[in-house]
């Protein structure tokens, strides 16, 4: 089976990258899931899963350390489209993301990122809604209990978290 081809596109700054590196695990008409080492190398974070959950426009990466110990959940919030003649999608990041750590704390970070978009123009009043009505159905989401059934999605492909 073919595997589509994934870009990440931010907003600020503004950028455009092939995720050639990424392994599709899993594709569906919702759900694409990945594991990947980070594009960048960081102190602290190595590699990590991601579940893009497109029919809610979340994508959910489990963040592990160069020990292989998790770090914490990192949700973004996000948009995208698709070229059905290249099986391409832009995956465009709206800026509010959502932290979970493994003791349970929740952090909601970039929100002033995301009023810097609208105040510059960098993103539309309607993604601009968008982007509030996801944050908010992903916070109800954690809060209520039903964040692991999400993680579920994750976890199926890549049962322990198994890199190799």
């Amino acid at each position: 089976m073919q595997k589509p081809v994934l870009y990440r596109k931010r907003l600020i700054p503004d950028e455009c990258i092939l995720l050639k590196n990424d392994e599709i695990l899993h594709a569906e008409e919702n759900l694409i899931v990945t594991k990947w080492n980070t594009l960048r190398p960081k102190k602290e974070l190595s590699h990590g899963l991601s579940a893009f959950f497109l029919d809610r426009g979340i994508k959910i990466s489990k963040f592990y350390n160069h020990a292989g110990e998790l770090i914490c959940w990192y949700c973004d919030i996000i948009t995208y489209t698709y070229d059905r003649d290249t099986d391409t999608y832009v995956m465009t990041d709206l800026l509010a993301d959502v932290l979970v750590y493994p003791d349970g704390t929740v952090k909601v970070v970039d929100l002033d990122e995301l009023a810097l978009a609208a105040e510059k123009k960098l993103i539309s009043e309607e993604q601009l809604l968008i982007a509030l009505r996801q944050l908010d159905w992903l916070l109800q989401t954690i809060y209520s209990g039903s964040f692991r059934k999400l993680l579920q999605y994750v976890d199926q492909f890549c049962p322990n978290n198994r890199f190799s």
